[in-house]
């Protein structure tokens, strides 16, 4: 099938790449001429394990092809996505919707015969009536089919997580928009993966209800790490032990400094807004990006407690800046809010991240190194914040030569405690 991905950020480029690697031909759109280029020239805007090569290898094979001009694209196309941003809106919390409906302005003056307008970007219940309405009152004979499709993609696991998914979720209320939707996802029958049509509004709100769910379970396990260190247990058994159980499961349940990335912190703001206009109000929610917020600010008061209750004329090293390992995304990391609290208390921070290229404009006022090790080099204190492999299994003996002080304070619980304290550390983690 002819697909148009209008939007080459992380859902667009990688949906399109899979979709081409599927068979289908994709052409990728980019009002950024410079974005465009350098994607045909191999270079990739986000770091995602494995999409160089996806690409280039759909490329090479004429599958997909990347534009500034939609108009081609679209007036070709059987199905015309639509992956633009939908960030928080300053001053409400609610999703900006202006640039998924720009799009819908344009795909009306473009379409031709029969199409189905896919919804790739995560919107609140609602907005597929409104691009409906939008492709209508533009251009009222447009034979279009709105459907929403949402992404459930883990940064650093995406291509995996689109071609071997738990479900395909795609609302429609065109039942021919059934059958073009069920051949783009076609290959995925051979792993048998549940393709769920519903409604357009009940496929909008699965999204959100998903990532608010995960959210939930996150911020539950950080609660119950600070009860585990109230009262003397180890948070990483009850994970265990809670997680055993088919009804929970134990994905989710990794204590740590709190959630960010460039879904969930945005995500659940938008639901929480959508209730409330609504008249039905999500009070778990609510707390959950509550507790959230005052989680990552506690974690700055918890490594200054670790340091001896001050950090003024004292170095910190930090290991890990991204919301996560295996992504250059640092939207909402927890590091943003504790690197510079840390600061503020008169801290220096010297920091190393294998992708974090992004903090030397969001967080200019730190030392960034070459590696770990150059990160630890003079450190009265270590941070682990992220939990990239490389940092597993750091020459622990090294890490203590290299430091002047003895703080290490992992918020990911990669290390045991009796063997860092074992070594001369002074050892903090979370909930144990």
């Amino acid at each position: 099938m002819r697909v148009a991905m209008i939007g080459t950020g992380y859902v667009g480029l990688v949906s399109g790449a899979c979709f081409a690697d599927f068979g289908h031909e994709v052409v990728c759109i980019d009002k950024d001429a410079g974005k465009i280029g350098r994607l045909e020239d191999g270079i990739m805007p986000i770091y995602e394990p494995g999409l160089d090569l996806l690409v280039a290898n759909n490329v090479k094979a004429g599958r997909l092809k990347f534009a500034t001009d939609a108009a081609a694209a679209v007036a070709a196309a059987d199905a015309v996505f639509i992956a633009v941003g939908t960030p928080s809106r300053r001053g409400d919390g609610h999703a900006d919707l202006s640039y998924v409906y720009a799009v819908a302005e344009e795909i009306a003056t473009l379409v031709d015969g029969f199409t189905v307008v896919v919804t790739k970007s995560t919107v609140p219940v609602g907005t597929g009536d409104e691009i409906e309405a939008i492709i209508k009152k533009i251009r009222p004979a447009a034979d279009v089919a709105v459907v929403s499709n949402p992404e459930f993609l883990r940064e650093g696991a995406a291509i995996n997580d689109f071609k071997r998914p738990d479900r395909v979720v795609v609302g429609i209320e065109d039942e021919r928009a059934r059958a073009v939707m069920s051949e783009l996802y076609r290959p995925l029958n051979l792993n048998e993966t549940p393709i769920l049509f519903t409604g357009r509004r009940t496929s909008e709100l699965i999204k959100y209800a998903a990532n608010a769910f995960l959210a939930m379970k996150i911020t539950f396990i950080n609660e119950m790490a600070d009860l585990c260190e109230a009262v003397g247990a180890d948070v990483q058994q009850v994970a265990r032990g809670i997680g055993l159980d088919g009804r929970i499961g134990s994905k989710f349940l990794h204590a740590g400094p709190g959630y960010g990335g460039s879904c969930f912190p945005k995500d659940t703001l938008a639901l929480v807004r959508t209730a409330a206009d609504a008249g039905s109000p999500v009070r778990l929610i609510e707390t959950t990006v509550q507790v959230n917020d005052a989680r990552k600010k506690a974690m700055a008061d918890k490594i200054v407690r670790a340091m001896g209750g001050s950090v003024e004329g004292k170095t910190i090293g930090v290991l890990g800046l991204t919301f996560k390992p295996n992504t250059d995304d640092m939207r909402d990391a927890p590091s943003l809010e504790i690197i510079p609290a840390l600061i503020a208390q008169g801290a220096k921070v010297r920091a190393f991240d294998p992708e974090g290229h992004e903090a030397r404009h969001l967080l200019p006022q730190i030392e960034l190194t070459e590696g770990p090790y150059e990160a630890c080099a003079g450190a009265d204190g270590l941070v682990i914040l992220t939990e990239w492999d490389q940092f597993r299994a750091l020459d622990l003996g090294r890490v203590k030569e290299l430091m002047n002080g003895s703080a290490l304070i992992d918020l990911r619980n990669i290390y045991r405690p009796a063997e860092l304290q074992g070594r001369g550390f002074r050892y903090t983690s979370v909930g144990r």
